[in-house]
């Protein structure tokens, strides 16, 4: 019965989250039962343009070094990674996976295909798209969603002494909302992005859904999220604010 019901809840992650979400925890528990060496999974340019290991622009994506000081920090990326990009594959990007996986790859291009910010660039466009949905962080903390990105940053920032790569997530996460949505219907301008039609071809949109990119909801909220907003720690269920 166990097994069933973690069948049933594998497929019933969206298929782009799903294969991202599989892959990041394959790849990691391969090189920690040293099936594969980590080395040949991370980003290394040399070895791209001089050996032609071109395998490393996909593994940077999904492959993370798991070790005694990262373990938490990696659990955690995978609780964001599962719940923001499948929030937003079942929201925004209902029925249209390959513009998911678009906007996957334009952050992951710009951020040279780091973990850490990639998975904080997908967040931040959930957060926007949600911004006064309540979420919970730790020791009780509420706040409006649009604010969960800074406070990642801030907490990083004072927990392990870093914080850029959540502002550079932050920043992706934002040129991608601004030139998708922003710059598009508040400002009348053109739209940059589109996503390439091999991926529709890959990923074809599902009956149902909308065409293209569509529009940001006007409550920058998608209905069939299930009003969940999690934070770092916190998995309380998110209302909007005004909601009894």
């Amino acid at each position: 019965m166990a097994e069933n019901d973690l069948g049933i809840w594998f497929r019933s992650i969206p298929i782009v989250t799903r294969w991202w979400f599989s892959l990041s925890i394959v790849f990691p528990l391969l090189g920690k039962l040293g099936l594969i060496n980590g080395y040949y999974m991370i980003l290394d340019y040399h070895s791209i343009v001089s050996r032609f290991q071109i395998w490393r622009l996909f593994t940077a994506f999904v492959y993370y070094p798991v070790l005694p000081q990262t373990g938490f920090h990696y659990l955690i990326n995978l609780y964001f990674l599962y719940s923001y990009s499948s929030r937003l594959e079942t929201g925004l990007f209902d029925g249209r996976p390959a513009d998911h996986l678009f906007m996957i790859l334009f952050n992951g291009i710009i951020l040279i295909l780091l973990m850490d910010p990639l998975i904080l660039s997908v967040l931040y466009v959930w957060c926007q798209i949600n911004k006064d949905t309540i979420v919970q962080f730790w020791f009780g903390m509420q706040f409006k969603a649009m604010y969960l990105p800074w406070v990642l940053a801030i907490f990083n920032m004072v927990i392990q002494g870093g914080g850029l790569v959540e502002l550079l997530g932050i920043f992706v996460g934002h040129l991608y909302f601004f030139l998708m949505f922003k710059y598009p219907q508040d400002f009348g301008g053109r739209r940059f992005l589109t996503t390439p039609s091999i991926l529709y071809n890959l990923l074809p949109n599902r009956q149902g859904g909308v065409s293209g990119f569509g529009v940001a909801p006007a409550s920058r909220r998608p209905r069939d999220q299930g009003n969940h907003g999690d934070g770092w720690g916190g998995w309380g269920r998110g209302h909007r604010l005004g909601d009894d």
